[in-house]
């Protein structure tokens, strides 16, 4: 909706209004009047922003805690933070690139990231994206143990549309004022005198032409900023289509008990004006933590039961899941993808069950969790959380919070301490998927969901492209310098585990973990409000 802008259009007094001069005053006041329809066009809808891209990997020796803010249109400015965890790094630069294709292989100059004087371990630098789809940062540490190179990938699609600043909008609106008012007396003044020798004074009759000339030249320019205006629209319009959203999926369960997905269309916005919108390709995906899908299911309201699947392909857009025992209610969906090019994809979908699924034991990866119910954000007592969960044998997992309160925008390390029956340090955990632990970060309001691991925010498919794209890393991903994955494949996995994130919006949060222990999977749930 446009908002009503009320601007008085000052009075003009005519001594005299003649013929020609009243078509000049009726031409004045189009004018203005165009001019405010202008100003009503200046607003434009924005929609809320995806979180951040959160890594923690090793550049060579180094261990980095990175960061990079995406901006939500392309053209546009990506903010880069990077923590070393030790001091010896003196010197930090990045570069944007392509992550896959020839684009991947040569790095344009790589500009200085600035080093913090009140923290010598932080540093932050800007990037200009200019292009759309899946990208990377390059990272280029340098310290007292030499170089080493991190690639941080990162998806680059427009987001949403930006309104223009008021006071950007004000200077404008005052030099398109100015500027087309020169025009109109450029033109008056060249019909009243354009050819006249110097000194010579313009005839009546040469006045006479002068009001018909400022109008004929209004009209012009008038036309001219209708045209503009036009355009202008038509381009928001395009950009309009083009917004990234997640895609939507179906679910129906057949008659085996078995869950049926598929997209409800194919095709999803590239995210570039300049480019029409791509298909999913269920036969052009990568495997992300050994697996073409990851699938969760989650109870609405309340999230008081939770799932982690991984469906198996059935066809060319189709994905099945045997499904475990669930009760009758409302579920919210989200299904993970790997794109081949690296771009990660998460839809969304929705399924009522009208009554119970007697279902099938869970097998391989998959795990569940049924939960209490989480408290609205209505509530009069928001919980911050309870730091200690009771496993079914007896073992712990503790989140280790930091007394202060969480922030919206805030980077920081979620750290868990799993303990065993006697409350020492477990023993026992195994490799989950690759990695010491999965997590699901959940709104209440099921606006943000965030698949996230011990390396970041980041598919492990999208993370090993560009590894793989650093030089002397081999030609595939499944031979990339296994340096930068802290704990991937380890036989033993440590106790201790920290997953780098940062809550995008204040509000009340679920976090969902999993991680393996003698063979077989735990779940446990923390809750959390975010300022």
């Amino acid at each position: 909706m446009r908002s009503r802008i009320n601007m008085p259009i000052p009075r003009m007094r005519m001594p005299c209004i003649c013929s020609h001069s009243r078509l000049l005053y009726v031409a004045k006041r189009v004018w203005l009047m165009f001019l405010v329809l202008i100003a009503w066009a200046v607003a434009l809808s924005a929609h809320v922003g995806s979180p951040n891209v959160f890594l923690e990997g090793n550049a060579g020796p180094y261990k980095l805690f990175v960061t990079v803010r995406v901006p939500q249109v392309i053209p546009g400015i990506a903010e880069i933070e990077i923590r070393s965890e030790s001091p010896d790094v003196t010197d930090i630069r990045i570069a944007p690139m392509q992550l896959t294709g020839p684009g991947s292989q040569y790095a344009p100059a790589a500009e200085a990231a600035a080093r913090s004087k009140d923290d010598p371990q932080f540093f932050q630098g800007t990037l200009w994206l200019m292009e759309f789809g899946s990208l990377q940062v390059r990272i280029q540490a340098d310290g007292a143990q030499g170089k080493g190179l991190l690639a941080v990938p990162i998806p680059a699609v427009a987001q949403r549309m930006l309104p223009m600043q008021r006071s950007l909008g004000l200077v404008l609106f005052a030099l398109m004022t100015v500027l087309a008012l020169a025009l109109v007396s450029i033109v008056a003044a060249a019909v009243r005198e354009g050819n006249l020798a110097p000194g010579a004074v313009p005839t009546p009759a040469r006045k006479r032409r002068v009001p018909f000339a400022a109008a004929i030249a209004s009209l012009v320019v008038i036309g001219v900023l209708t045209l503009g205006a036009l355009w202008w629209r038509a381009d928001a319009r395009q950009y309009a289509s083009h917004i990234y959203s997640p895609p939507e999926m179906e679910a129906v369960v057949n008659s085996a008990g078995q869950l049926v997905l598929h997209p409800k269309s194919l095709r999803v916005a590239s995210g570039n004006p300049r480019r029409p919108a791509s298909l999913i390709d269920f036969n052009d995906l990568m495997l992300d933590h050994e697996h073409l899908m990851h699938f969760f299911i989650i109870g609405s309201p309340g999230m008081n039961h939770f799932w982690h699947l991984h469906p198996q392909r059935a066809g060319a857009d189709t994905f099945v899941q045997n499904l475990p025992a669930m009760p009758p209610g409302h579920y919210q969906l989200f299904a993970d993808v790997v794109l081949n090019s690296g771009f990660p994809v998460t839809m969304l979908g929705q399924i009522d069950l009208p009554s119970a699924i007697p279902g099938t034991p869970l097998t391989g990866d998959d795990s569940g969790i049924a939960a209490a119910p989480i408290l609205t954000e209505s509530s009069s007592a928001a919980p911050s959380g309870a730091a200690d969960f009771a496993l079914p044998d007896g073992a712990h997992i503790i989140w280790q919070r930091d007394p202060s309160p969480l922030r919206s925008g805030v980077p920081l390390a979620l750290r868990f301490h799993v303990t065993d029956p006697a409350g020492n340090p477990a023993q026992d955990l195994q490799p989950y998927m690759g990695m010491q632990a999965h997590a699901e970060i959940v709104r209440s309001d099921y606006s943000v969901f965030a698949h996230i691991h011990p390396t970041g925010s980041v598919p492990m498919a999208s993370f090993e492209l560009a590894q793989a794209s650093l030089p002397g890393s081999a030609a595939g991903p499944a031979a990339m310098d296994m340096a930068n994955m802290p704990q991937m494949g380890a036989a033993k996995v440590e106790p201790d585990i920290s997953l780098p994130y940062g809550f995008p919006q204040p509000g009340l949060y679920r976090i969902f973990i999993q991680f393996k222990r003698s063979g077989h999977i735990d779940g446990a749930f923390f809750d959390a409000t975010v300022n």
